[in-house]
C-alpha cells in the first residue's frame, strides 16, 4: 500500500500535477506528496531506485539539471565579477592616492612661485654709472 502510494506520488511529480507540495523533483517532496513519512519512504528502496532512475530522464529533471548548471554558471560570474570590481575599486584608491599628492605638490610650487615673485630686488640709485673703455 505505501509502495502504491509512493509511485502514484511519484507519477503525479513527473507529471507535473502534484496535489500536496510545489512539484519540485525532490525525495522531501516525494514523501510528501505520497502522505507518508521519510522513514516509511526510505523502506522503500525498489521505489528510490525508480525515483534516481527517472529523475534524471525525465523533461522536469533535465529542466532542473539545466537550471543548477545555470545558477553555478551564474555563480562564477558573479565571484568573477566581485574580484573584478574589488581590483577597480583598488586602482581607483591608487589614482586617487597620487592624484591627492599631486595637487599637493602643485599647491606647494605655486606658494614658492607667489613667494618668490613677491621678492623685491632693489635698484640702484642715481645716474646709471657707465663704465667704458673707450679710447677716441
Amino acid at each position: 500500500m505505501t509502495e502504491q502510494a509512493l509511485r502514484e506520488a511519484m507519477e503525479r511529480l513527473f507529471a507535473g500535477k502534484p496535489a500536496r507540495t510545489d512539484g519540485k523533483l525532490a525525495e522531501n517532496n516525494l514523501w510528501r506528496e505520497a502522505g507518508v513519512s521519510r522513514a516509511t519512504m526510505n523502506r522503500a528502496a525498489a521505489v528510490l531506485a525508480e525515483w534516481d532512475s527517472r529523475i534524471g530522464q525525465s523533461p522536469a529533471g533535465r529542466r532542473d539539471q539545466k537550471q543548477t548548471e545555470e545558477i553555478t554558471r551564474l555563480r562564477r560570474q558573479l565571484k568573477d565579477n566581485r574580484q573584478d570590481r574589488r581590483r577597480l575599486h583598488d586602482q581607483v584608491d591608487a589614482a586617487a592616492t597620487v592624484i591627492a599628492a599631486l595637487l599637493a605638490e602643485d599647491a606647494a610650487m605655486r606658494e614658492q612661485l607667489i613667494k618668490r615673485s613677491a621678492v623685491v630686488v632693489p635698484l640702484p640709485q642715481g645716474p646709471p654709472r657707465v663704465s667704458c673703455d673707450c679710447r677716441l
